[in-house]
C-alpha cells in the first residue's frame, strides 16, 4: 500500500509537491543509500568532484520534488546519472539527506573577492573562455552560478586539475578535414552523418562527416590548462573566493 502511494505521488510530481522524510530514520537510511550511490561523486557535500550540497539552495533543485526527480533521472547534458537500483522511497530518503546537508552551517572561504576579479580578468585570462552574468567566452562553463554549485575545494581542483574535474557537455574536438584544414572546438551535437563544433570566436560549425579523414575527441583531457603554477598562492586564494562568491541573483 505504501509503495502505491509513493508511486501515485511521483506519477502527479508536476502538479503537486512530495516532501521528503527527515525524521531520524528515514535521515540515517538516507545517509547510507547516499554513501552507497553519491559519495563517489559528491564526497561528504561539499569536497567531491560533483556540485556542492551544502547549500540551502540547490540550483537545479529548488523543491524537493525536483531533487528526487534529479536523482531519479539525472541531469542531461552532465555526469548526473539517474539512479539505479533505487526505489522511490529510498529515493525519498535520499533527498531528505541531501536536504539535510543543506542545513549545515555555510561555507566560509579566506581571500579577498575584489582582488580574485581582478585576477580572474586579468593575469588568469578566463573571461576569454567563461561567461559570468552574460559577459565572457563560450568555449567553457557559464561561471555565474558556479558558487551556489561548487565547493571552494573543487574550485580549486578544476583550476589546478582541470582534467580530474573535467564537466560533462565540454568535450573538444579535432577534425581534420580532406581538404587539409582542421577545425577545432567544443561539441555541440552529433549524429552519425555529422558534427556540430563551437569555435573559440562562439561560431558554430557543422561538418559532414564524409568529409573529414580523422575525428579525434578529447574525452578524458579538458581543454582548460593547469594554472597551479600560474598564480601565487595569495592569488589562488583571492580568486577562488572571488569565484565562490558567484551566485547569480541568488
Amino acid at each position: 500500500m505504501r509503495n502505491t502511494i509513493l508511486s501515485l505521488w511521483f506519477a502527479m510530481a508536476a502538479f503537486a509537491q512530495v516532501k521528503a522524510p527527515m525524521d531520524e530514520a528515514s535521515l540515517r537510511n538516507g545517509q547510507t543509500l547516499y554513501q552507497f550511490h553519491c559519495a563517489f561523486c559528491h564526497g561528504k557535500g561539499d569536497d567531491g568532484m560533483a556540485a556542492n550540497l551544502v547549500t540551502p539552495n540547490l540550483v537545479h533543485a529548488p523543491t524537493d520534488s525536483s531533487l528526487v526527480n534529479i536523482i531519479r533521472v539525472g541531469i542531461p547534458g552532465t555526469d548526473m546519472p539517474p539512479a539505479l537500483g533505487m526505489s522511490d522511497e529510498e529515493m525519498l530518503q535520499v533527498a531528505g539527506y541531501v536536504r539535510s546537508l543543506g542545513r549545515s552551517a555555510p561555507v566560509s572561504v579566506e581571500g579577498n573577492a575584489a582582488n580574485g576579479k581582478a585576477i580572474y580578468m586579468g593575469k588568469g585570462g578566463c573571461a576569454g573562455c567563461h561567461m559570468v552574468g552574460g559577459v565572457g567566452g563560450k568555449m567553457g562553463p557559464d561561471l555565474t552560478l558556479i558558487g551556489a554549485m561548487r565547493s571552494p575545494s573543487n574550485l580549486r581542483t578544476s583550476i589546478v586539475e582541470p582534467n580530474a574535474a573535467m564537466v560533462g557537455g565540454w568535450t573538444m574536438v579535432h577534425v581534420t578535414l580532406k581538404s587539409g584544414t582542421k577545425v577545432s572546438g567544443i561539441r555541440m551535437n552529433e549524429d552519425n552523418f555529422h558534427i556540430s563544433l563551437r569555435d573559440s570566436k562562439g561560431k558554430i560549425q557543422t561538418l559532414a562527416k564524409a568529409d573529414a579523414t580523422k575525428i579525434d575527441r578529447d574525452l578524458t583531457k579538458s581543454s582548460m590548462p593547469a594554472y597551479g603554477k600560474v598564480f601565487s598562492g595569495a592569488e589562488m586564494t583571492d580568486l577562488i573566493a572571488y569565484l565562490f562568491s558567484l551566485r547569480g541573483a541568488m
